[in-house]
C-alpha cells in the first residue's frame, strides 16, 4: 500500500476531501456540532492511514497540495471583514481591549498549566500560539525553540473545540451580541472557530476575521516576553 501511496500524486488529497464531505454529510443529517466536518475528517483519514499500515511521511507526501490553499482561504477572510467595515469603526476601542485580553488570557492559561503539570521550557514554548492561526503560530513556537509539528496539533485541537463547544459557550454564559461571539470565537479558535461563526451570521463572521489577525499580532508579540516566564 506504501508503495502505491508513493505512485500516487492525488491519493491523499482525496481521502482527505472524501473524510470532509462525510463530515459535511453528518453534520447535515445529525444538525450537531459534534459532528464537526474537520474532525471527521481527522479520525477517517487516521482510520484509514492505521488499517492500510500508510507511514504518514508518503500520505503527507501526496496530501500537501491542500496546505497551499490555506493562504489565500485566510485571505479571503478579510472580505466579509470589508463588508462591515462601519461596525469596526464604531466598536474600535472595544474590540481592541477585547482581543488584548483574550490573548492575555490565552498566554496566562498556557503559563498556569504548564507551571501546575511542570512541563519543559520546551513543551511550554510549544502550547503558547495555541489560539491563534497555523501559519503564525508555526512561526512562534520555531522562533522560540517549540516543537512545531505539536503546535499545528495543539492549534488544530484548540480550533475544533471552540467550533464545536462555541454554541454551548454563548448559551451558558448568555453572550448573544454578534461582535461579541465573533472575537470571541476568532480569538480562541483562529480560522476553525470563525467558519462556525460565519454560520451564525455576516458580522460575527467579519469580527472572527479581524480576531484572527488581531490576536496573531499580538501574541506574536506577547509570547516573546511570556516564554523568558518559565
Amino acid at each position: 500500500m506504501n508503495n502505491l501511496i508513493l505512485s500516487s500524486t492525488t491519493f491523499g488529497v482525496v481521502i482527505s476531501v472524501f473524510g470532509f464531505i462525510i463530515g459535511m454529510e453528518l453534520k447535515k443529517r445529525f444538525k450537531t456540532a459534534l459532528f464537526n466536518p474537520l474532525l471527521i475528517a481527522i479520525l477517517l483519514v487516521i482510520a484509514v492511514l492505521k488499517l492500510c499500515h500508510i507511514d504518514y511521511s508518503n500520505y503527507n507526501a501526496s496530501a500537501k497540495y491542500l496546505s497551499y490553499w490555506l493562504t489565500p482561504a485566510t485571505v479571503c477572510l478579510a472580505v466579509p471583514l470589508y463588508a462591515q467595515i462601519e461596525k469596526l469603526r464604531q466598536n474600535l476601542v472595544a474590540i481592541l481591549c477585547a482581543l488584548t485580553v483574550g490573548a492575555l488570557t490565552s498566554l496566562v492559561s498556557v503559563l498556569i498549566l504548564a507551571s501546575l503539570f511542570r512541563l519543559s521550557h520546551q513543551e511550554y514554548v510549544t502550547l503558547l500560539p495555541k489560539s491563534v492561526t497555523s501559519a503564525i503560530g508555526m512561526g512562534i513556537s520555531e522562533e522560540l525553540g517549540g516543537y512545531s509539528s505539536v503546535t499545528v496539533a495543539v492549534i488544530i485541537l484548540s480550533g475544533i473545540f471552540g467550533n464545536v463547544s462555541g454554541d454551548l459557550v454563548c448559551r451558558v454564559f448568555r453572550i448573544t451580541e454578534p461582535i461579541a461571539k465573533g472575537l470571541g470565537m476568532g480569538a480562541a479558535s483562529h480560522a476553525i472557530g470563525t467558519v462556525r461563526a460565519m454560520e451564525w451570521g455576516e458580522l460575527e463572521g467579519a469580527m472572527s476575521s479581524l480576531a484572527i489577525v488581531v490576536s496573531g499580532l499580538l501574541t506574536v508579540i506577547g509570547a516573546s516576553f511570556f516564554a523568558k516566564l518559565l
